[in-house]
């Protein structure tokens, strides 16, 4: 039984094109301002604080690979697609739970095992027209700068990206069953993914502080190493999907218990 998944899948196509345009939109701002930071690039990389720069993971910002990775993929892909995939999967669950039309959906026969895969499977649509979006406008900008980028390493960057944006959907559906309202889940979601994503950055500063960094996902994707110095680190993205796969493991453990 594939109803579930069909619906689903779209439901979300209408936000994902509403995100990808925004997202290229951003972007035309962001390539526009490369020359002047890749003319500047010493002196824009001083006036940032260190806490911006560990946020962001600056670095070779003269180079399209630098600006790319340190500047527009952190902004665009690890904190707004972060927070975009654990927002909609956080509303995946307690949403039809809220308005009862779980009590419909398990009138059928179908498990509620087969109900949490199949929402989550759902996910596939944002994950292909994100993910094509945005390596179209990133070749589209170095088009018109006259740049070049290497498109294995764009492409890994996309691929690489896969397993960390899974895992802030994972954070979102574990909220989504544990909590009984889609506000609060989709907004203390949000609100993780964003703290998480600052816990990282501001790690940088204190070398004390270092650990806790293994407790956030951003940190096991970095868009700068595999662009600049073609570094791709496959372990970090099978630690990322381990943790995404014992995400749905306790969501749906909780929702197969859950009295609702």
């Amino acid at each position: 039984m594939t109803a579930i998944l069909r619906n689903e899948s779209g439901k979300l196509i209408r936000s994902s094109l509403l995100l990808t345009g925004l997202f290229g939109l951003i972007s035309v701002f962001l390539f526009a301002a490369f020359p002047g930071f890749a003319d500047q690039a010493e002196v824009v990389e001083e006036a940032f604080p260190p806490v911006l720069a560990g946020l962001f993971g600056f670095e070779e910002l003269h180079t399209i690979e630098g600006f790319v990775g340190g500047y527009l993929f952190p902004l665009l892909w690890i904190l707004f697609g972060g927070m975009y995939f654990a927002y909609v999967a956080a509303g995946l669950i307690v949403g039809d739970v809220r308005t009862r039309k779980m009590d419909l959906t398990l009138s059928n026969p179908v498990s509620r095992e087969s109900v949490v895969l199949q929402k989550v499977a759902a996910l596939w649509v944002p994950l292909v027209v994100l993910n094509a979006g945005l390596i179209l406008f990133v070749l589209a900008g170095v088009t018109v700068l006259g740049e070049s980028i290497d498109p294995i390493a764009l492409g890994m960057t996309h691929l690489l990206s896969v397993p960390y944006l899974l895992v802030c959907a994972g954070i979102g559906l574990v909220l989504s069953v544990v909590l009984d309202r889609e506000e609060t889940a989709q907004a203390t979601a949000l609100g993780l993914v964003f703290v998480l994503w600052l816990i990282d950055g501001l790690s940088h500063l204190d070398p004390a502080l270092e650990w806790i960094r293994d407790l956030t996902p951003s940190r096991y994707f970095d868009p700068t190493a595999i662009l600049v110095h073609e570094e791709y680190a496959l372990a970090d993205a099978g630690i990322l999907l381990v943790t995404f796969l014992a995400l749905v493991a306790v969501a749906t453990v909780i929702f197969v218990r859950r009295d609702i």
